[in-house]
């Protein structure tokens, strides 16, 4: 049953990360806004624009961003407040286990994690797709598109190359395209020296094409200077940013995942990641608590001043570990759901080897 003591170590956890989190982010928005008000001047940003666009969708990202390491830190404040005014010690005494004063800070932490999970997948994407067309509109250069040799599989069967795309112009150069039978024989190809989106017709149009057209009496090529064609796919998938996926909930991040596997992208790792967080950022809540709770529960000299200083070494150091797995994912070849769940598979470790040296 929930005791008194359970509601008292509740409403502190969750005061102190609520205050905590408001107290980062007035930080950052004064920052930010430093940083930022010559490019708002220079672009002629709309007050209502920065206010009500930027940071009111700002906030919840970057508060979900960081809940886990906030969290972390909120443990180790006033769970060493506890322990400095021997509240632990008398919590104990009173015929409480370690591991059922353990209860309350794990309803804290399903609170933050659901609150995370549900914010992160659900309700901050669209925020999300709010903040980037502000900052890609008063911020942000318009995007350009380096990739070359470009691959993609645009239908069943039906495979595009390009040596490069000019977002620009919405031009590709030295354009083809393969069209293969569902028993892996080529049935066609057209070679052009580039095609360019028409944006009146909504239609692809292949300048200067060579045509080779395999059929079972033989080969019929045919050459033409222009022609109108339709691809599954439009200027738009060319300027999508890296961040496109922040704006998407769970639903149409899998689709899009999808969709990118099917025309053969070799660089979805970064989506992946994004994916497989939702789910890891959550579960780390419960991993850094019992972290917390077990460093912060001893009273040592220094204070609350060790705790928190040892607890935020700590967290930067989990953060630090996450972006570089990551990392590995991105430019090596550790598999993406691997290297966002090692740093909460490593820290369990750490938690459960802290929980046992913890004071009984």
């Amino acid at each position: 049953m929930i005791k008194k003591i359970d509601l008292y170590i509740i409403r502190k956890f969750l005061g102190t990360f609520i205050f905590s989190i408001l107290i980062i982010i007035v930080i950052v928005i004064v920052f930010d806004l430093a940083e930022k008000l010559d490019e708002f001047f220079e672009n002629k940003a709309p007050f209502k624009a920065i206010a009500l666009e930027y940071y009111l969708n700002f906030i919840p990202h970057f508060a979900n961003l960081f809940s886990s390491l906030f969290t972390f830190i909120s443990v180790i404040f006033f769970t060493a407040k506890l322990a400095a005014r021997t509240e632990i010690i008398a919590i104990l005494s009173s015929g409480i286990s370690y591991r059922r004063m353990l209860l309350p800070y794990f309803i804290s932490a399903a609170i933050i994690a659901l609150f995370s999970y549900l914010l992160g997948s659900w309700i901050i994407p669209p925020a999300n797709m709010i903040r980037l067309d502000f900052e890609n509109t008063y911020i942000r250069n318009p995007y350009q598109n380096h990739d070359r040799n470009i691959h993609k599989q645009v239908a069943p069967g039906i495979y595009i190359y390009m040596d490069s795309y000019n977002t620009t112009n919405d031009v590709a150069m030295k354009f083809s395209m393969e069209e293969f039978s569902e028993q892996g024989i080529l049935k066609s190809k057209i070679i052009a020296d580039y095609v360019k989106w028409d944006t009146t017709q909504q239609k692809w149009r292949i300048q200067n094409y060579y045509i080779r057209n395999f059929t079972e009496k033989g080969e019929r090529i045919e050459t033409g200077r222009q022609l109108d064609t339709t691809l599954n796919i439009s200027p738009e998938d060319f300027r999508q940013r890296v961040n496109i996926v922040e704006t998407m909930n769970d639903r149409d991040l899998n689709e899009f995942i999808e969709k990118q596997i099917i025309r053969g992208e070799s660089h979805i790792e970064i989506y992946l990641i994004e994916k497989y967080r939702r789910i890891a950022y959550p579960v780390s809540t419960f991993i850094l608590t019992l972290m917390g709770v077990a460093v912060s529960s001893r009273k040592i000299r220094g204070g609350v001043g060790a705790h928190i200083g040892f607890g935020i070494l700590l967290s930067f150091t989990y953060i630090l570990f996450f972006q570089i797995s990551s990392q590995f994912a991105i430019r090596g070849n550790l598999n993406p759901f691997i290297a966002v769940w090692i740093p909460n598979i490593l820290y369990s470790f750490i938690a459960v080897y802290l929980y046992k040296k913890a004071p009984k």
